[in-house]
């Protein structure tokens, strides 16, 4: 067995560097140094551990088994050596290093990367990558430092810091309005076309909420309504239900944020405007950490003052 005394742990950030890269040339660029040191660091941390850790042929680089277990060890001794250093550094050192932020491709798109090049812009010695995916990703084994989450969470061992809130709008073009007509109460949208995502656990059943009280019924009415679509184009991203929102093949269901600029433009419509979906959390999920690098507490706190400005 290896003696952590004969490994150079400054090699660790290396490695890791060439994982997720890929590559020893993507590596060598990310990390600043010629592709033949960085080739020279593997070779000398394989020989430190006394086991091979990567598979280099002349048109790919792939991890061993051991290199793999060697790896998620590495990640989470750099995440632990970056709480550390940032327990001590105090309030005033820099923001540094590399930020890794997963995000739903959407939001992603529209809210995330613009307020992460605020964030690069207030903190110009952070590198930050956005991987934009609209599935959960594991936040250890992926890497990342901040996943950018919507909605209710399912039961993790994670940190989770409040962001903001977002709604769903009932929304049309003016086109299908004009061909279906006008929904005068929510039950009405039963027999409408409707855009449905299939990521969603009950594609084809709304859950509405009357967001000012007033639901035009009588008064022994719920404030809240369940509605179950019969007809519907499904589709798999919230990008391809506003296109096809937006070209008339039904109703949507769709994030404020994502059509606030459709509806001020008049390409969509809200329908029943007093009706809503209830408002969801948007959240900033994290490994648990007694102190939260300082990079994490900088993204957190720019994007609440993004969204306190939006």
């Amino acid at each position: 067995m290896a003696d952590v005394r004969d490994v150079n742990l400054n090699r660790l950030a290396i490695f890791v560097a060439v994982v997720d890269a890929g590559s020893l040339t993507a590596a060598a660029a990310r990390l600043g140094l010629a592709k033949t040191m960085v080739s020279t660091h593997m070779q000398r941390l394989e020989a430190e551990v006394g086991a091979s850790l990567l598979i280099r042929t002349t048109r790919r680089l792939s991890v061993t088994e051991a290199g793999r277990a060697f790896y998620d060890a590495s990640v989470k001794i750099l995440r632990a050596t970056e709480e550390a250093l940032s327990a001590v550094s105090g309030e005033t050192a820099p923001v540094r290093g590399t930020l890794r932020v997963s995000s739903p491709i959407d939001y992603g798109a529209l809210a995330v990367a613009p307020t992460l090049v605020e964030l690069r812009r207030e903190h110009p010695q952070l590198d930050i990558e956005l991987i934009c995916i609209d599935h959960y990703v594991d936040l250890i084994a992926d890497g990342i430092d901040v996943a950018i989450r919507l909605g209710r969470l399912a039961d993790s061992n994670y940190r989770a810091v409040k962001l903001g809130t977002f709604v769903k709008w009932i929304v049309a073009s003016p086109a299908f309005i004009e061909r279906w007509g006008m929904p005068r109460a929510p039950a009405d949208l039963s027999a409408l076309p409707f855009n449905a995502m299939t990521v969603l656990p009950h594609p084809l059943t709304l859950e509405l909420h009357c967001m000012n009280g007033d639901t035009g019924a009588p008064h022994d009415k719920p404030e809240k309504q369940t509605v179950r679509c019969e007809s519907a184009f499904q589709v798999n991203t919230a990008d391809a239900c506003r296109a096809a929102t937006l070209a008339g093949g039904g109703f949507g269901l769709l994030t404020d944020f994502s059509i606030a600029g459709d509806i001020a433009s008049g390409h969509l419509v809200r329908m029943l405007p007093q009706w809503s979906t209830e408002p969801a959390s948007i959240q900033a999920v994290f490994p648990p950490t007694s102190h939260p690098p300082a990079k994490v507490r900088a993204l957190i706190e720019t994007f609440k003052k993004q969204l306190a400005y939006s």
